[in-house]
């Protein structure tokens, strides 16, 4: 389990993340607005999505570290992909002004108006971005956040976005290109689209409490088998909320087991699988393996 510091560290990389966000806003917000250029919005709609998405991971940084109340027995996990459907529904409204706007300057194209601006706002967001980066990057080594890592990842991909952004502004003024602006527009808003697609659709799953990967379900299989003493487990069910993994299962044991060895049991595999999940929520039923249906037994389905 992460330690208070690790916590901390982490909570700063996202704090910094949203700050890097916020900045990035403004600046292609005026570059936009001097320039007019397609690609300067979609980079600037691109950037609302970052913001939103730090915010996210934000929240999840921090709601990890919130335990489960008298009104949330469960803890607060859920909060991260609520968010995120807000998230995806804002972002999909916005990529689809940006998309009907492209196609709208590839009927009556307009030259993009003092490239300059849009390309020094370009290179500074390159720079703002890497920094940003190379700090989660150290935050990691310390911290091993997964929030952190994926809202890194992120940032990494937008470096692309901003650099076909410094391209397309760079190639319509040196070349004359008035459809090149609306082209590499649609290109991004696809990218956006496909970003915001993928996040509606994970928080929609974690909202319906879906089953984790078969490959950690087979993780956790394979967990419970190395304990001495068990024979076996069935009836496995998973979901996640936030930084928190909820585990149940039934758990098969010799019938004439002392309840006390049982206990024992129970508590090394809960142990053993903290060890691999240590944000796991683990309940665990004990069955005497003679009343388990034949075609159950050691099935974990």
């Amino acid at each position: 389990m992460s330690s208070p510091v690790q916590m901390r560290w982490a909570q700063r990389a996202t704090e910094a993340a949203v700050l890097t966000a916020l900045v990035l806003i403004g600046l292609k917000t005026w570059a936009y607005l001097a320039t007019g250029a397609v690609t300067m919005l979609s980079s600037l709609i691109d950037s609302s999505l970052d913001a939103v998405a730090s915010l996210v991971t934000l929240i999840a940084v921090r709601g990890a570290q919130r335990p489960p109340d008298a009104e949330h027995r469960f803890g607060h996990g859920k909060l991260e992909p609520l968010a995120g459907l807000a998230q995806a529904a804002f972002i999909m409204g916005s990529a689809s002004l940006l998309l009907m706007e492209a196609v709208q300057r590839f009927i009556t194209p307009q030259p993009v108006q003092m490239p300059t601006i849009g390309i020094g706002v370009s290179v500074a967001a390159i720079g703002l971005t890497l920094i940003l980066v190379m700090f989660q990057r150290w935050v990691l080594r310390r911290s091993n956040s997964l929030a952190v890592e994926g809202d890194s990842l992120h940032y990494v991909s937008d470096l692309v976005t901003n650099v076909i952004v410094l391209f397309g502004l760079w190639a319509s003024d040196r070349f004359g290109l008035p459809w090149l602006d609306p082209l590499l527009g649609l290109v991004i808003g696809a990218i956006v689209v496909r970003s915001a697609w993928g996040i509606g659709v994970r928080a929609y799953q974690v909202l319906m409490d879906r089953e984790v990967s078969d490959d950690v379900r087979q993780r956790i299989i394979a967990i419970i088998r190395t304990v001495p003493g068990v024979s076996g487990a069935h009836d496995l069910r998973t979901r996640e909320a936030g930084p928190d993994l909820f585990i149940q299962l039934h758990l098969e044991l010799p019938d004439t087991l002392p309840l006390i060895e049982a206990h024992q049991i129970s508590h090394d595999v809960e142990a053993r699988l903290l060890e691999d999940f240590p944000h796991a929520q683990i309940i665990i039923h004990q069955d005497p393996i003679s009343v388990v249906r034949p075609d159950l037994r050691g099935t974990a389905a």
